[in-house]
């Protein structure tokens, strides 16, 4: 071989050989694909079936040891937890991460990933894990105080001394992961701070805040919204269009005098307090994470104590959190911040989660009452908003066998890869039934598809099914794997197909196989007909009526979930 040509192909090796460590070591990120946006860990999308553990569980290594295999068994593939600024940086300028080095190693070897919450200035609005040398240094990192002067727990946006400091810290901690697990990837994402705002007020009253709230409405909030007209939400698009759609002037001058309804907990009392608020609270942990991210730029988010009945009022609730109607405020406010997400513990779930799904914001839910509802609402959530994660709370408090999620995991572990190849595409669907809603109806692969709540048997429906229980809740996933075919993931429901297009053929089932998935490939477990799924025997009796294709899930004996494959054929 000529010196040409080896130096032709050491070129090719090297190029290779660099392509390959770039693809090793590209930290975790959000990239766009076609309609949706993906978490990428090492370099491929990654679905995050996560668990938030109780506030205090990592406060110590010892206490945790046994809880990393829990979650393992419960098929938890990341584990949402606390960092506590208090015990990094216990003195001021000094830094001790030995708990975040038990947190990676106890992950670590459950094969876990990790989404950190940085608990620093605020945490559920109180400033509880602030250091003791910023707790007593009010002079210093001054708190906020409402209308009539009196000095509140909670800090206030207005300290530059502290979000100096709240920077400082987060920085030296993501320095410290960059530095000790950027090429594991242990962790994946961060919060910054957590369900932020301010109770007792609507907005800070200190000298500070009246200045900035008498003051001109900063002017990059202002180019946000002018250009942004028309696409914001609409709350915040209707305030602004009845005081004329000014773009300069005083809070007040440009978002009016608020309005304070006592009766009516939708209405938006003190809104143009809390978008001041909003605005200051987003520009302190803008910085925090952009600080942040210039040692580990990782997807960084917020998430947010929500707007209840029983909590109409900002005050009542954080005023100040990134609830749906402020949200433009922290997208112009706090670009460096990725991702503005909701913590669940309300009824209307589904409401909720539409209200997040943003063009540029991803779903992802990294707080929600755990149980069996929401066990099943984690299929709809996926398949329906391409969430890129999900992660009930408390998922140290339960033993893996008495906890749902355990059973929702097990089987949306197998399907991760199907769920993503699928995102974004429009060919898949999420299902969620209970007793108020037995029945729900799409049109996915050509067809109008009814779901319906219950194994579809004759024995259930005559009501003298032996050893069995009623369904009262459903979830699960159709996906339109191609030409008639289809691949279900779920239980407690039955599923009808009814041909968009009528060409006088009679519809039924060609096959119906129950299976699996094994390094992505399907492995078909056992072929179900007759009695188990596509007619006759005791689901028929001859009853069929309309040109439909039905099928049902075959029971489990411990109650899994099923994943089944199967395809459509007509004939005349």
């Amino acid at each position: 071989m000529n010196n040409m040509k080896k130096a032709g192909l050491l070129i090719i090796f090297s190029i290779a050989a660099a392509s390959l460590v770039a693809q090793q070591y590209l930290i975790p990120h959000l990239e766009k694909k076609g309609n949706t946006t993906q978490l990428i860990v090492q370099g491929k999308p990654f679905l995050i079936l996560g668990g938030e553990l109780h506030n205090s569980s990592t406060s110590g290594a010892a206490y945790m040891q046994p809880i990393w295999e829990q979650m393992k068994k419960k098929n938890v593939n990341t584990v949402i937890a606390a960092v506590y600024w208090e015990l990094v940086e216990p003195q001021e300028g000094r830094f001790d991460f030995t708990l975040v080095d038990s947190m990676l190693a106890g992950a670590r070897k459950q094969n876990l990933r990790l989404v950190i919450l940085w608990f620093a200035s605020w945490k559920n609005g109180y400033s509880m894990y602030v250091p003791s040398w910023i707790k007593n240094n009010s002079d210093k990192y001054p708190r906020a105080k409402d209308k009539n002067g009196k000095t509140l727990q909670q800090l206030s946006t207005f300290g530059e001394a502290t979000a100096a400091a709240d920077a400082r810290a987060f920085k030296a901690l993501m320095k410290h992961i960059h530095d000790v697990d950027a090429k594991k990837q242990t962790v994946i994402m961060a919060q910054i701070e957590n369900e932020v705002g301010l109770f007792y007020s609507p907005r800070d009253y200190t000298a500070a805040a009246n200045k900035s709230f008498n003051s001109t409405v900063p002017a990059e909030l202002m180019q946000y919204l002018t250009s942004h007209k028309g696409k914001l939400q609409p709350e915040l698009d209707s305030l602004w269009k009845q005081n004329g759609y000014k773009t300069a002037g005083t809070w007040e001058e440009v978002f009016g005098k608020s309005v304070v309804d006592e009766k009516n907990w939708q209405t938006l009392s003190y809104l143009t307090e809390e978008l001041f608020t909003v605005y200051h609270y987003a520009k302190f942990m803008g910085k925090v994470a952009e600080e942040g991210k210039k040692e580990y730029a990782i997807p960084m988010y917020v998430n947010a104590w929500l707007k209840q009945p029983l909590t109409p009022k900002p005050g009542n609730y954080p005023s100040g959190g990134p609830i749906p109607h402020t949200l433009d405020v922290w997208r112009a406010a706090a670009p460096a911040i990725d991702m503005i997400e909701p913590d669940i513990y309300v009824d209307d779930v589904f409401y909720t989660v539409e209200q997040y799904h943003r063009e540029g914001n991803p779903v992802f839910i990294p707080e929600i009452k755990p149980g069996i509802r929401s066990a099943n609402q984690a299929f709809w959530i996926f398949a329906e908003h391409d969430a890129i994660g999900f992660s009930p709370f408390g998922i140290d408090e339960s033993k893996p066998d008495d906890d749902p999620i355990t059973k929702t995991y097990f089987v949306l572990r197998q399907v991760s890869d199907l769920i993503i190849q699928h995102q974004g595409k429009g060919t898949m669907k999420g299902i969620f039934l209970d007793t108020a809603h037995r029945t729900q109806s799409f049109e996915l692969g050509g067809y109008r598809v009814e779901a319906k709540l219950g194994s579809g048997s004759f024995a259930e429906l005559a009501g003298f099914s032996v050893g069995q229980k009623k369904s009262e809740l459903a979830g699960g996933i159709l996906i339109n794997t191609g030409k008639d075919e289809f691949i279900a993931i779920g239980k407690d429901y039955n599923l009808t197909f009814t041909p968009l297009q009528q060409d006088g053929k009679t519809l039924d089932v060609e096959y119906f196989d129950e299976g699996t998935f094994v390094n992505g490939k399907w492995v078909t477990i056992r072929r179900l007909n007759g009695d188990e799924g596509t007619g006759g025997g005791d689901y028929g009796f001859g009853f069929k009526t309309g040109n439909v294709a039905s099928l049902k899930f075959q029971p489990s004996a411990n109650g899994d979930y099923s994943i089944v494959k199967f395809k459509i054929y007509r004939y005349w």
